[in-house]
């Protein structure tokens, strides 16, 4: 199987297919500290960072947004002191997608090369 990072996010239609309860681990195996959560029902990964300061958040903050707009796919950050959430799913599905996972390991890229 392709590394997740050498992937690349495919745009996604209403009806794109979810990721199976049997996808689910071998997927969330990659991203080992990516989480799952549900919030109003929709399945979602989670994962938070941590830093030293501020603006070391900010700037991480900033390669992520920079991530979605090269993907086209857009995650929830919640930017606080020493700390950033990054949440993916897919909106247009209402769930994860593989997309979520290749974003979401291209996310851990950042994190590991700052």
């Amino acid at each position: 199987m392709e590394e997740l990072t050498q992937q690349k996010c495919v745009a996604c239609r209403a009806d794109a297919p979810r990721v199976t309860d049997d996808e689910l681990p071998e997927l969330i195996k990659q991203i080992p500290d990516w989480y799952t959560l549900k919030t109003d029902t929709v399945l979602q990964l989670a994962r938070k960072f941590k830093f030293d300061d501020y603006s070391s958040s900010v700037l991480f903050t900033n390669a992520v947004a920079d991530l979605a707009e090269e993907e086209d796919h857009h995650p929830a950050i919640l930017l606080e002191w020493g700390k950033v959430q990054v949440t993916w799913w897919t909106h247009k599905i209402g769930g994860l997608h593989k997309n979520d996972f290749i974003a979401a390991a291209k996310t851990d890229l950042i994190y590991l090369n700052k």
